[in-house]
């Protein structure tokens, strides 16, 4: 039995390859996402978040050899409690990374951190569409004024209703599910007119370079959230194809 962390793109694509060769169970934070890993060919999905110790219970009582750490480049927690359980239970830790996208213009600023991200929006005339998700909103309230502040979320109850509990506008959400084309990303950012957006470095698969291409067309800044250096990362298998993957299963199972 192979584990698939999953609940991203990456990851419904590994489950498809690897659906005829091996047993699979998936985890997903979400039902979205488990319905997802489930029409990829998962035999079972978990969707509720899992930690350490949920981890190596499923790991036992599935005799689980691989687990394939597919979460988001920003699901820091996540894949710490896999690596630590796949320590602890000592099976094969494999994780799959989606590349990077490097920009260099000077309308394009890396930062570090979303509070970063806030302070340096704050200092932008007109407004600023933030396109990294709900989660990461109440670090850029912080610094925005809400009217400023234009916000593009998955188009579900509870992400709704966080962005109004943080007194966000209603004419100022869009509720919308992506990956967005370039096209579409540029029609929201002039019907807006955002001066600038702030995104995170979630690779191609996530919509970065449509959303970058689009901004830079109209002569809007882009401000990126770096990925979240992993330190437990350190020596572990990091993987970008799927053909990595299929190597290294092969190793195992010979």
């Amino acid at each position: 039995m192979i584990l698939v962390m999953s609940g991203t793109v990456n990851g419904n694509k590994i489950i498809k390859r690897l659906k005829n060769k091996f047993k699979i169970v998936a985890t997903t934070t979400t039902n979205y996402g488990a319905n997802l890993a489930k029409n990829s060919g998962a035999d079972e999905v978990i969707s509720r978040p899992l930690d350490k110790d949920d981890l190596v219970e499923l790991i036992n009582k599935k005799d689980v050899k691989v687990l394939i750490d597919a979460t988001h480049p920003f699901a820091k927690e996540a894949t710490k409690n896999a690596i630590d359980a796949c320590e602890k239970t000592g099976i094969r830790y494999i994780r799959f990374e989606r590349p990077s996208i490097n920009y260099k213009h000077p309308n394009v600023i890396y930062v570090d951190s979303f509070d970063e991200a806030g302070e340096i929006a704050a200092k932008i005339d007109g407004k600023v569409m933030h396109l990294a998700g709900v989660s990461t909103l109440p670090k850029i309230v912080k610094y925005l004024d809400n009217n400023k502040l234009v916000v593009r979320v998955l188009p579900w109850p509870d992400s709704i209703k966080k962005c109004l509990k943080l007194g966000i506008p209603p004419k100022n959400i869009i509720a919308m599910y992506g990956v967005f084309s370039k096209k579409l990303n540029m029609a929201l950012i002039e019907e807006y007119e955002a001066e600038a957006i702030i995104t995170k470095d979630s690779g191609k698969e996530g919509g970065l370079k449509n959303k970058v291409d689009a901004a830079l067309e109209l002569d809007t800044k882009v401000i990126i959230v770096k990925r979240p250096v992993i330190k437990k990362l350190k020596n572990k298998v990091v993987c970008k194809s799927l053909e990595e993957i299929e190597r290294i299963l092969a190793n195992v199972y010979n």
